[in-house]
C-alpha cells in the first residue's frame, strides 16, 4: 500500500484530489494539509511514502517544505504539483530532493502513475519544463540572496529577516543591494518580480 500526504491550500482541490487517489488500489491518502508548515508534522506522525505538494502554500512554500520534509522524514519522496512551472523551479525543485515535479493541467492518470512510480523509487518530471530548464539561464544569486529575498517577497522587514536567519541587519541590506544590482533591477520590489518570475525565488 503507497501512503501518500497530501498538502494543497485549495480545499476542494485537496479533497478532490483525495477522493481521487484513494479510488486506486493500492494507495491510500493519510494525511491532508492546507499549509506548509503541517507537512513536516504530519508525516512525522503518519509516515507516507509520498507526499504530493502543492508548490504555493501559506506558511512555507512547497519547496521551502520539500526540502524541510527531505531532512526530517528521508524515507519519504516527494512529488510537487504547481499551476505555473517555471525552469526555476524545477531546478530548485530538484536542489531541495525532490523526485516529482507535474503541472496541475496534468490529467488524473498521470498523477496517479506518477504517484506509483516516485514510491517505486523513480524520478517524474513534466517534459517539457525538463526541456525548458536546460535552457534557462542559471539563477545569479547565491543561496543566501535568494532566502533573502523570498523572506522580503512575503513581506518580512530587514530587521525581521536579520532576526529569523541569524544575520546582522546590515549583512540583510547588503544582500538585498546585490540582489538589485545582479538582477539589473531598479529596488528590491523590482528584484522580487524578476526572480520570481523566472522561478528563482
Amino acid at each position: 500500500m503507497i501512503r501518500v500526504l497530501l498538502a494543497e491550500d485549495v480545499r476542494i482541490l485537496r479533497e478532490a484530489l483525495a477522493g481521487l487517489l484513494d479510488r486506486e488500489d493500492g494507495i491510500e491518502v493519510v494525511a491532508q494539509v492546507p499549509a506548509g508548515d503541517a507537512i513536516v508534522p504530519a508525516a512525522l506522525r503518519t509516515a507516507p511514502d509520498v507526499a504530493v505538494l502543492d508548490i504555493e502554500l501559506p506558511g512555507l512554500d512547497g519547496l521551502s517544505a520539500a526540502a524541510e520534509l527531505a531532512r526530517h522524514a528521508p524515507g519519504c519522496r516527494t512529488l510537487i504539483l504547481t499551476g505555473v512551472g517555471r525552469p526555476g523551479m524545477l531546478r530548485r525543485a530538484l536542489a531541495a530532493g525532490v523526485t516529482g515535479f507535474m503541472v496541475k493541467d496534468s490529467a488524473p492518470a498521470e498523477l496517479v502513475a506518477a504517484v506509483r512510480t516516485v514510491a517505486a523509487g523513480g524520478r517524474v518530471v513534466d517534459p517539457q519544463l525538463a526541456f525548458a530548464a536546460l535552457d534557462a539561464p542559471d539563477c545569479p544569486l547565491t543561496e543566501r540572496e535568494c532566502e533573502v529575498l523570498r523572506l522580503t517577497a512575503s513581506g518580512a522587514e530587514p530587521p525581521q529577516i536579520a532576526a529569523r536567519i541569524g544575520l546582522s541587519y546590515g549583512t540583510v541590506r547588503n544582500y538585498l543591494a546585490s540582489a538589485v544590482t545582479k538582477l539589473g533591477a531598479r529596488n528590491r520590489v523590482d528584484a522580487i518580480r524578476i526572480a520570481a518570475e523566472a522561478g528563482w525565488i
